[in-house]
């Protein structure tokens, strides 16, 4: 695997050796050894996955305080546009994102260290998205920031449908009013 450092700090690019033939094809989408050689430690304890049609925007989520989590995301199946935002007052890119396609086609992965906001754009007609985190849900610790913050002022692009929210992320707060990591 290819680890690719990212303009912030602590999130890769992860892009796996793809071994392909008639028959389809075969990689490696996790190696604790290799992933701690280039990354450090993390110890996984949950995978998730979601499945979403296409102009669903999940995001951007984080947990609060000492229920952060780092993720491990890729696609499985469709293409998606992933952000992840920094939310780590202390870092030199703190209140920017990093922004990257994924796809069934290119299996990049991305991993994105605790102290970050994080959600996705399905681009595709469905994907099928997962992902291991580092601790477990805590449905009291979760918050969502404003997608279309003015402050972060991501650059999702326009859609001929309309984005698809959730009710929680529909009522998500503003980037200013987030919980900040130290």
């Amino acid at each position: 695997m290819e680890y690719i450092k990212t303009p912030i700090e602590g999130v890769y690019l992860i892009q796996p050796q793809v071994f392909g033939d008639e028959r389809g094809y075969f990689f490696e989408a996790w190696r604790e050894q290799d992933f701690t050689e280039h990354v450090g430690p993390v110890h996984f304890v949950q995978d998730n996955e979601s499945k979403s049609r296409r102009g669903v925007l999940r995001g951007l989520h984080y947990q609060r305080g000492q229920w952060s989590q780092a993720k491990l995301v890729r696609v499985i199946s469709g293409r998606v546009l992933d952000v992840a935002v920094d939310l780590r007052r202390q870092s030199k890119t703190f209140g920017q994102y990093f922004m990257t396609e994924l796809s069934d086609e290119n299996h990049k992965m991305l991993f994105i260290p605790r102290g970050f906001a994080h959600g996705f754009l399905v681009l595709s007609e469905e994907a099928v998205f997962t992902y291991k985190v580092d601790n477990a849900y805590v449905p009291q610790a979760e918050a969502s920031i404003k997608w279309d913050d003015k402050d972060l002022n991501i650059a999702w692009p326009a859609l001929d449908i309309p984005f698809m929210l959730s009710a929680k992320d529909q009522q998500a707060i503003p980037f200013a009013e987030a919980e900040h990591f130290e």
